[in-house]
């Protein structure tokens, strides 16, 4: 995988916002040093008035309290030795507030490694129309490096991530959230409610159900496609909630039997709600399709040929006239039911 164009200013906007986040939980700092700001002129008016040193206002007693801070105070030295104490402790404590909060910042702003989490949910913040991937195991890796491939942006929730797998997608700024996906401020972290699909790769059917169903309660329009091993379950799923549940055992079922039998056949796609597959098969010598047509292959089997090779070369588009021969090679597009009699046939 090569990074995209987007990167940069993807990162960009990541900085900003992660910036953005920074200065918010800098107020704690802020607060406090308007706190002693305010306070210590507030004291220093109401002292400096019993003393017969008054300063004229309340606002000009706080002007002076940061004055002071910042070692500018204008006007006499007080005589009252607790006004005079004012002098000394205000900048110690102004100084000390701001110069803990500036550095705390500084840190946390320049080494975003400390702050991994943090940093994880800006990238995802700038993400939108995008897909949002759970589970990072053998299936939700390859599932994410192949969109990326295509890509498509992804954002990735698992519980606990694998370090060698995180190092591979973050080189590509693949944003990749830790914790519990059934949570609902997690999916929002990882921006659901702007996802146009989730992909659930977990192992466990009743949790993916449980965060689907999450899902669809903050995005109603996010498309739910999930990985399901009772077949019978991820049937119910499909008709019952629209979710597009894919069985594990039934789509590798299909292959396993095909290579046993020597045919090649591809994993199936869902078109219109249909599985179908790509299936590679040589013409047995033996095989009842020799000398069929394409059309009557066709219309007898249900499927669509999409190759023909012979020894005329290969044809992606073969006439409907054409004839099969033995040891030619054929390709055909269709369901497993109906790529099973077509098999049959050609033994």
């Amino acid at each position: 995988m090569k990074p995209t164009p987007r990167t940069l200013p993807r990162r960009l906007r990541a900085v900003w916002r992660d910036t953005a986040l920074l200065l918010r939980d800098f107020r704690a700092p802020l607060i406090l040093f308007a706190a002693l700001i305010g306070g210590g002129g507030a004291a220093y008016f109401y002292l400096a008035a019993q003393t017969g040193e008054p300063v004229d206002t309340l606002g000009e007693a706080i002007y002076l309290a940061l004055a002071m801070v910042f070692f500018q105070a204008a006007g006499d030295f007080p005589h009252a030795w607790y006004l005079q104490l004012f002098y000394f402790i205000m900048p110690v404590l102004g100084l000390s507030i701001l110069a803990q909060g500036l550095a705390d910042f500084g840190v946390l702003l320049f080494n975003r490694n400390a702050r991994s989490k943090e940093w994880e949910m800006a990238i995802a913040s700038t993400f939108n129309h995008h897909i949002v991937v759970v589970g990072l195991g053998h299936l939700g890796y390859r599932v994410v490096w192949q969109l990326r491939e295509l890509n498509q942006d992804v954002v990735v929730i698992e519980v606990k991530p694998r370090d060698d797998l995180v190092a591979n997608l973050r080189a590509f700024d693949i944003p990749i959230l830790e914790g519990d996906a059934t949570r609902e401020a997690l999916l929002a972290a990882a921006g659901i409610q702007r996802a146009r699909v989730l992909v659930l790769c977990t192992q466990n059917d009743n949790l993916n159900m449980q965060i689907a169903v999450k899902a669809r309660s903050l995005n109603k329009d996010v498309r739910v496609i999930m990985r399901i091993f009772d077949d019978d379950f991820a049937r119910a799923l499909r008709q019952q909630f629209g979710f597009t549940a894919l069985s594990a055992t039934g789509m590798a079922a299909p292959v396993f039997a095909a290579t046993a039998a020597g045919m090649d056949i591809s994993h199936p796609i869902t078109i219109e709600g249909q599985a179908l597959s790509l299936a590679r098969m040589d013409i047995a010598p033996n095989s009842k399709l020799i000398g069929r047509t394409m059309n009557q292959i066709e219309q007898q089997y249900d499927v669509s040929v999409v190759l023909l090779h012979n020894t005329h070369g290969r044809d992606f588009h073969p006439a409907g006239d054409k004839h099969i021969a033995a040891s030619d090679v054929i390709a055909v597009l269709g369901g497993h039911t109906q790529i099973n009699r077509l098999a049959q046939d050609n033994r």
